[in-house]
């Protein structure tokens, strides 16, 4: 059966492309690759979810592959810092991400200086 190599769905016989997304179906998805704790690096930490998935944007915006660790639990609401999410990048990216996200520091508090002087 066709799958769609982007969202995983299977269709039937003779569609050639997925209605979702419009990638070629394939006969086969690719194996998985297994990542392994050692080949990622914490770069970020955060409470906030938004800040999190903001900076995760920027960081793939940028060709940084980029993967979100959280100990949140809308079950158990955890005050303050209690609740850690990182930000985990490739060790062979992790120079640029924290230059990219210093960069980007940098720039969010130079608007903010702008906001306050207007």
């Amino acid at each position: 059966m066709p799958v769609c190599p982007n969202c995983k769905y299977e269709y039937v016989n003779g569609i050639k492309k997925c209605p979702d997304c419009g990638v070629d179906l394939v006969d086969k998805l690719p194996p998985e690759i297994i990542l392994k704790e050692a080949d990622w690096i914490v770069v970020y930490t955060t409470s906030f979810d938004y800040e999190a998935e903001m900076l995760k944007g920027n960081l793939e915006s940028a060709g940084i592959s980029v993967t979100i660790l959280s100990q949140k639990d809308s079950n158990f609401p955890t005050p303050g810092d209690l609740s850690i999410i990182r930000l985990l990048v490739k060790k062979e990216d992790a120079d640029s991400a924290v230059a990219f996200l210093n960069e980007f520091k940098k720039n969010l508090e130079s608007e903010n200086e702008d906001d306050e002087t207007e």
